[in-house]
């Protein structure tokens, strides 16, 4: 394939991405873009980008699309990431909630949850505070755009090396049993989670509003217009003065007013409470 035909087919992908994803291909991403695609192409016997293209033209869509899409998400995973996040979690900021919350009902939504294991960590927490969760419902909604790693989150199925990133050997020993040359993990922490495959610019997953939201290092791929609409979609599910996470490096700042910095909890931000609340509490 010529340089120019190539480039070609490589930009028709990339618009392929954004159409379905919102994420826009740098350049260094852009052109590994054949190494991530080469183990599709060739379980579907396809030679180059060019026929990939060709067969996607086709086909008009449909499973392939699906499956190149997913070939080129970043997935990229693991227990407790950011382990000073779980920390103030579970030592500040879900203990405030369940301090100040008249009604017991905490409601979490894990956005792009790639394999699941940021949801594992959070009902991993909840599990450990049981005492202070006594008499809750509990929910955690987990969604990601990609099928093929909600799949696996599902699945509860994770390789030595996935569990010895980020998780204590005593989690290990207390929430997993092996499973051939695998780790499953327990029932009860799958049974705490919704895994749903979803799209955080028509979602169809989330219903009412979360008291805490973490959506973390999810937006660096999308363009400034992108990241304003899922900024919009996760206001309108969270609950007035509940909280958000975002991935180290991404801010609320310039990108959406229904955020604020919280003056509680460093680089948390929290639901600004709209405009009709806060003159009915006034009225009140």
């Amino acid at each position: 394939m010529t340089g120019s035909r190539q480039s070609g087919a490589i930009r028709m992908i990339a618009a392929l991405l954004e159409a379905r994803t919102g994420q826009v291909l740098s350049e260094n991403r852009m052109w590994r873009l054949e190494t991530s695609l080469k183990p599709l192409m060739r379980a579907n016997s396809l030679r180059s980008l060019e026929d990939l293209v060709a067969r996607l033209a086709d086909q008009g869509g449909g499973p392939l699309a699906n499956d190149v899409v997913n070939a080129l998400l970043n997935n990229e995973s693991s227990f407790f990431r950011d382990h000073h996040v779980f920390q103030m979690l579970a030592t500040q900021i879900l203990p405030h909630i369940a301090q100040t919350r008249k009604e017991k009902s905490l409601r979490i939504w894990s956005a792009g949850c790639s394999t699941g294991q940021e949801a594992y960590s959070l009902a991993m927490t909840l599990r450990k505070q049981a005492d202070l969760w006594k008499g809750w419902q509990i929910s955690i909604l987990a969604t990601d755009i990609s099928s093929s790693v909600v799949e696996r989150a599902q699945a509860g199925l994770f390789s030595q090396i996935d569990v010895q990133r980020g998780l204590a050997v005593n989690d290990l020993l207390r929430w997993f049993e092996p499973a051939g040359d695998t780790w499953r993990i327990s029932q009860e922490l799958r049974h705490m989670i919704d895994f749903r495959v979803d799209n955080l610019f028509e979602p169809q997953a989330p219903s009412g509003s979360y008291d805490l939201v973490m959506c973390r290092n999810v937006q660096f791929y999308f363009s400034a217009e992108m990241r304003r609409k899922v900024f919009g979609c996760l206001a309108r599910h969270s609950a007035p003065g509940g909280y958000l996470i975002l991935g180290a490096g991404e801010t609320v700042i310039g990108q959406t007013i229904d955020f604020t910095a919280s003056m509680q909890f460093r680089g948390i931000y929290e639901r600004v409470r709209p405009k009709e609340d806060a003159s009915s509490v006034k009225a009140a």
